[in-house]
């Protein structure tokens, strides 16, 4: 295993850090297709509609090309909401990842480097309205490079961004990910994070609609390490 270092976004990252962040979003669709697969109404129009058909038609031909066309729109709406996140993305804050993460006090934006090339990133901004007595920061783009994964890197990174919480005094650490981001999920709780309520991503409409977990980091206070 190559060393690998974490560091401050520069300029020169930006090109590497989108293709960084447009992989590792769009990566996510087979896993999106594999989960919406299992769901009871796709397995209702995979089975019902092609049966319906060759009932009324007669035709194992048309049957058959009416299931592949029902997989492939499937396989379609599972790309649709990475590839519109990703769009949205890019004209917000990864358009200017400077102004957003580096210009704004409490916000910082991370990358990992090995072999001169950026393999990692992770990024953090305050929570704009927490709850009531609560300094929270929000975790986003946590992304590694396939061919690093399973090298230490997403732990280092969410490390670092946990000392910069303390470091600034936060209360807490938040972050939203998907339900098909298991390794994600995994990860973040083996860290001390902590879920603490689900949802629905808002770019998958009902009845298609996937879920979302919220999960929290709890930053105890010098003087509750000393109890």
């Amino acid at each position: 295993m190559a060393p690998y270092h974490i560091r401050k976004y520069q300029e020169r990252d930006h090109k590497r850090v989108l293709e960084l962040f447009i992989s590792g979003m769009e990566g996510n669709s087979p896993a999106t297709f594999r989960l919406m697969l299992a769901w009871p109404q796709s397995l209702l129009l995979l089975v019902g509609l092609p049966l319906a058909m060759l009932l009324f038609s007669g035709s194992w031909l048309l049957a058959i090309v009416c299931c592949f066309t029902l997989l492939l729109l499937l396989w379609l709406y599972a790309r649709y909401p990475w590839k519109t996140h990703v769009a949205k993305c890019l004209h917000t804050d990864m358009a200017d990842i400077t102004k957003h993460y580096l210009s704004t006090p409490g916000s910082c934006f991370w990358v990992a480097e090995c072999g001169g090339q950026v393999v990692g990133m992770v990024a953090a901004q305050p929570v704009r309205d927490p709850p009531l007595g609560k300094k929270q920061l929000e975790l986003f783009r946590l992304t590694v490079a396939l061919e690093h994964r399973g090298e230490g890197i997403a732990k280092a990174l969410v490390r670092t961004l946990l000392q910069f919480a303390r470091d600034q005094a936060y209360n807490e650490v938040v972050l939203v990910t998907s339900v098909v981001q298991q390794s994600a999920q995994a990860l973040y709780q083996h860290m001390g994070f902590r879920k603490t309520h689900e949802g629905f991503w808002d770019l998958t409409p009902w009845p298609m609609a996937l879920g979302t977990i919220y999960l929290t980091y709890h930053i105890s206070s010098p003087q509750e390490g000393r109890l």
